[in-house]
């Protein structure tokens, strides 16, 4: 035998014993007498034999009981971004109760993605942020498994989806500040396009490439139009949604003669960034100014005020998306869910 090719059935005739019994030393050591299990693994490791593949026996097994997570962000953004947190958070909670293990499956490096798809042990998989990763779609339905998408990234119809309600949440946010009274407003979204940051012409959020981002400033839009105000009164800000770029559209909106007094921001990351910068220039959330955000990611009720957001149902999210893997519950069409007003302190009536 040669040390490193070493198989079952070469330690079986080695020490004398049949196939299974030798495959029961590993898998079910229970049922084999002391004595024999003993002097077959002694048999087993002076041979450098470590034991049947793991792996190919779940494979052999039809069923890893795992999930796989993959999104065409660096595997970082599933640690550093709130909304991703919070979603794996839950579906951690999900998953544990169900005994079903995770596994998050690095998209960004296309040169690995096919390897990266094709080779993970799993049930299934949540893909998060589909938009733009067309690439990951196809890898996932060519390795034939259950899959759900999340954050309804696509207007693809044939891609199995679960996400929220964004039109209606993004209205329901605009809603509050107009019922407070506000009446001067400006929009701090996520990404439209790939790679800008700054102002954006309606036209522009209606050509963007992202429809998370288009479809939250149409619901803006619809519920500020209730009140007289047009599109075109309304300043948006496109952000990478990180420090550097909301702070820099925070420099642009409030060198403005009549700056706003409502912020309607895309996300809560979005939010919180823009209340620290607020707090940083001596502006008081929100007697100077108020705030919205949308998610309901835990962070926002931390921050000082708690902020006024539209939360995202995480834990329905993620049974669903559980469910849809391991019992077969894929959604015929797009399954959109509603999110709900958080109302807390980041928001009051203006002051003028």
């Amino acid at each position: 035998m040669t040390k490193g090719k070493v198989r079952l059935a070469d330690i079986a005739k080695a020490a004398g014993v049949s196939q299974g019994t030798a495959s029961n030393v590993f898998s079910r050591p229970e049922v084999v007498r002391d004595e024999v299990r003993e002097y077959v693994l002694a048999v087993a490791k002076e041979h450098g034999y470590a034991g049947p593949s793991v792996t190919g026996r779940l494979l052999r097994a039809g069923k890893v009981n795992a999930i796989g997570v993959a999104a065409i962000e660096p595997l970082a953004y599933f640690f550093d971004d709130p909304w991703a947190r919070a979603f794996l958070t839950a579906l951690a909670e999900v998953c544990d109760a169900r005994g079903t293990g995770l596994t998050l499956v690095s998209a960004r490096n296309q040169q690995k993605l096919s390897w990266n798809i094709q080779s993970a042990l799993v049930d299934g998989f949540v893909l998060l942020c589909v938009e733009g990763g067309e690439r990951l779609v196809e890898l996932t339905r060519e390795r034939q498994l259950p899959f759900i998408s999340l954050a309804l990234g696509s207007d693809d119809q044939s891609i199995p989806a679960i996400g929220v309600n964004n039109i209606d949440g993004a209205a329901t946010a605009a809603r509050h500040l107009t019922g407070l009274g506000h009446r001067r407003f400006a929009v701090l979204a996520t990404e439209f396009t790939d790679d800008h940051v700054g102002r954006v012409s309606v036209q522009d959020v209606e050509r963007g490439i992202y429809s998370t981002s288009r479809d939250r400033a149409a619901g803006y839009w619809h519920a500020l139009a209730e009140t007289g105000i047009s599109r075109e009164e309304v300043p948006v800000f496109e952000t990478q949604n990180d420090r550097q770029s909301v702070h820099a559209c925070l420099e642009q909106i409030f060198a403005s003669a009549a700056p706003p007094t409502a912020i309607l921001a895309m996300s809560d990351n979005i939010a919180i960034l823009a209340m620290a910068w607020l707090a940083g220039r001596g502006l008081n959330v929100p007697d100077d100014i108020s705030i919205v955000g949308f998610d309901g990611v835990p962070e926002g009720g931390l921050f000082k005020p708690g902020l006024t957001t539209m939360a995202q149902p995480f834990e329905e999210l993620a049974i669903r998306a559980v469910s849809a893997i391991l019992d077969d519950t894929m959604p015929m069409e797009q399954d959109i869910l509603d999110v709900k007003l958080a109302v807390r302190g980041s928001t009051v009536a203006p002051k003028i």
